[in-house]
């Protein structure tokens, strides 16, 4: 069976690394899943969340705000402006930047943006088994 070699990124350093049978991830034009073979893809990604199904068959879940997602050869690299997986975000700051952006009103693009990304870090946070 073909693999996916899969890096995710983020500008502080690397998240992730490994052979995965699948990625999904949301992109500007919508989701987009990958799987061994796919044709060359190179994608802006949105606020969202990227699941990778590992080889041993477990799903883990990353919050990823915007970046790039680019497939070749079987390699895909998420790029993402911040990146997290699951077991390493903290829930009780989450919901406590999810308060405070309520608590600003949501009435820029900037306060909707940090509401979006409180609200996928506590998406993917509850992925954890």
């Amino acid at each position: 069976m073909a693999e996916l070699e899969v890096s995710i990124v983020a500008v502080d350093g690397a998240v992730w690394s490994g052979p995965a049978k699948m990625v999904v991830a949301k992109t500007v034009e919508g989701e987009i899943g990958i799987m061994a073979g796919h044709e060359p893809v190179l994608a802006v990604l949105t606020d969202g969340v990227v699941r990778v199904e590992t080889l041993e068959g477990p799903k883990i879940s990353f919050a990823v705000h915007s970046g790039f997602f680019s497939v070749d050869a079987n390699l895909v690299k998420v790029l993402g402006e911040a990146a997290e997986a699951a077991d390493k975000i903290d829930v009780e700051r989450a919901q406590a930047a999810l308060e405070r952006a309520k608590a600003a009103g949501l009435d820029s693009p900037e306060e909707i943006a940090a509401y979006r990304r409180a609200e996928i870090r506590l998406e993917v946070a509850s992925t954890r088994k």
